[in-house]
């Protein structure tokens, strides 16, 4: 809670310094046109460990390599950046750079903080820079990932690298019970009717021991089915209506299928489960998810999209790492050139697949020949892995919505779920308490 309020101070302290400065900053700013290289370098923000929070020897590795394309583009410039700032103290840290007035001439932007910062104007407004270039080609990034960068239709940052989530199959199990592997185009009744068929006791003792999913939320489930819970700014929630009530309704008739089981992720991981979310990052990241599963418990396994709702599709979120430029940076035309190398370049954007665990933004990279033998040089064994599948849920990806206390909110209705689910009320008068609730808790959040 004290660094909510924390990070919250210092989000007003900005609002209050960017008020204050912004007429003498006008003057100031020369813009693009105009520019006078008074300096031979720029700098960027960034956090030395990975934005998807797993260990990463090679932080820096895709910073330094576009650095070096850059350097020899613009002979006697420097890219410099303060190296050392995890990613758990950066948000602070970046708000602070922001309010003294010091902050980088670029800087990635967590999901969370995009926002707060294009609303306070810390953010430049890229919308000239992208028309007055005519190399640089917007329909090159996915249009979900793009998107992604936009607040309230201005174009403030560029995405770096995505990870959508993605549904994972234990396709031993379907091939053991007789069962086809669903269509991209599957639906929650393919979804709950393989569940059922699945979930049995297998070796005659009288517990179940074999089970249709685990880990899929009503995250999943409102996503899927078209929900949309938060207006832009967080300030209103829509937990009512036929949407949310039929992923209740469905979530509900999952969790009858266990029968008080407790189904964990180690279940999964011993091969007795078919179906597990997990994100795109997650999936490279946890190398025991699912290479080593395929190797020390003999299952062979796919993933596919995930199941539609009645009224949505097989989409789930993207989440996505962002690069931003100062509003008052005086090396706009550096600072977008840099941009432009990191988010854009070919050769940039294949990195990710080597040294990240992310998704590169770039269709033509993700889609590339090359890629698919990256991600086996780099992980051992991508067996499962269908590139087109992977290009089609980054392309089809839904944001999840980020502002202020967004976790705090999230969990409030986390719980609403569970209480509706594990209660024996009628939903939709649920819907309606709970609505009622979780929108009072934002009117005083706003207070």
């Amino acid at each position: 809670m004290n660094a909510l309020k924390s990070r919250k101070n210092l989000i007003l302290g900005i609002i209050c310094f960017l008020l204050l400065a912004c007429t003498w900053l006008f003057f100031c700013d020369i813009g693009l046109s105009g520019e006078k290289n008074t300096e031979n370098r720029i700098t960027v923000g960034v956090f030395s460990d990975s934005y998807w929070e797993v260990q990463n020897g090679y932080s820096y590795r895709i910073l330094d390599d576009a650095a070096e394309i850059f350097e020899k583009q613009h002979p006697g410039m420097k890219v410099e950046y303060v190296s050392g700032i995890l990613k758990a103290d950066y948000s602070e840290w970046l708000a602070e750079q922001l309010l003294s007035g010091h902050a980088p001439d670029l800087f990635f932007v967590v999901s969370e903080d995009f926002n707060d910062f294009a609303e306070v104007g810390a953010l430049k407004d890229l919308g000239t820079l992208i028309e007055k270039d005519t190399g640089f080609d917007r329909g090159g990034f996915y249009s979900s990932a793009y998107a992604c960068g936009q607040y309230d239709g201005i174009q403030y940052s560029l995405p770096y690298e995505c990870a959508p989530k993605l549904m994972f199959v234990n396709k031993s199990i379907l091939d053991k019970e007789g069962i086809p592997m669903p269509e991209k185009q599957w639906t929650w009744e393919d979804f709950y009717d393989i569940c059922r068929e699945v979930t049995e006791d297998t070796d005659g003792n009288g517990v179940e021991d074999q089970f249709g999913v685990v880990g899929y939320t009503w995250r999943e489930a409102f996503e899927s089915n078209g929900v949309n819970l938060f207006d832009r700014k967080g300030t209103k929630c829509s937990f009512t209506g036929k949407r949310v009530g039929e992923a209740l309704a469905f979530l509900e008739k999952l969790e009858n299928l266990g029968e008080g089981n407790t189904v964990t992720s180690k279940d999964f991981d011993l091969g007795n489960v078919v179906f597990q979310p997990m994100s795109f990052s997650e999936y490279r990241a946890y190398k025991p998810y699912p290479l080593s599963i395929k190797k020390y418990s003999g299952f062979e396994w796919e993933c596919l999209p995930m199941p539609s709702g009645p009224q949505g599709d097989n989409i789930s979120t993207l989440d996505t790492l962002l690069l931003a430029m100062n509003a008052h940076t005086k090396k706009v035309r550096y600072a977008w050139d840099f941009m432009k190398i990191l988010t854009s370049d070919l050769q940039i954007q294949s990195e990710i697949f080597e040294y990240s665990e992310g998704v590169s933004v770039v269709k033509a990279v993700t889609e590339s020949d090359g890629t698919l033998q990256r991600l086996i040089e780099s992980s051992g064994d991508m067996g499962g892995l269908n590139l087109p599948i992977l290009s089609d849920a980054v392309e089809n990806a839904v944001a999840a919505p980020r502002f202020r206390d967004y976790n705090a909110v999230m969990e409030e209705i986390d719980t609403a779920v569970h209480s509706i689910i594990d209660g024996d009320s009628n939903i939709s008068m649920e819907q309606i308490i709970w609505n009622r609730n979780i929108n009072r808790s934002l009117n005083n959040r706003e207070k």
